[in-house]
């Protein structure tokens, strides 16, 4: 089901709608909807996410191009991804001690952060044209 909403915006933000959506092929109202359901998302995320990380991602929006694609990279070190997957493996051989689920734990939330990040980035770049990386090729 459509509503249609007839409503006023600045020219140059008509002109910035109207550029993505040449660069994309699609039709400005496809690219307006897009962005209004992505603005919307971070919003309802304010509800299940740390505020911190919830901010961040709303900030995401006034980010440069090239901070964007900075964005996209991982944010978990080599020696934390190291660590969560020697805690990983080792959890399918044995009960982890507290101290381990627990640091098991803080590493698989920053990595669902460092993964929420990167996908924010990469559905900002997409949405202002961007011609994304196919993540399924081998590098």
């Amino acid at each position: 089901m459509s509503t249609t909403v007839t409503v006023t915006i600045p020219e140059r933000l008509y002109r910035r709608l109207q550029s993505v959506a040449t660069s994309t092929n699609r039709a400005v109202s496809d690219v307006l909807i897009a962005s209004a359901e992505a603005a919307l998302l971070v919003e309802s995320a304010d509800e299940i996410l740390p505020t911190e990380l919830s901010d961040e991602l709303a900030a995401m929006r006034l980010y440069s191009d090239e901070a964007l694609w900075l964005a996209t990279q991982p944010t978990l070190s080599p020696e934390q991804q190291t660590r969560l997957t020697e805690l990983t493996t080792e959890q399918t051989f044995r009960t982890l001690a507290n101290m381990e689920q627990d640091e098991l734990k803080k590493l698989l939330a920053e990595y669902d952060y460092s993964v929420l990040r990167r996908a924010q980035a990469l559905a900002l770049l997409s949405l202002r044209g961007h011609v994304l990386p196919d993540l399924n090729q081998p590098n």
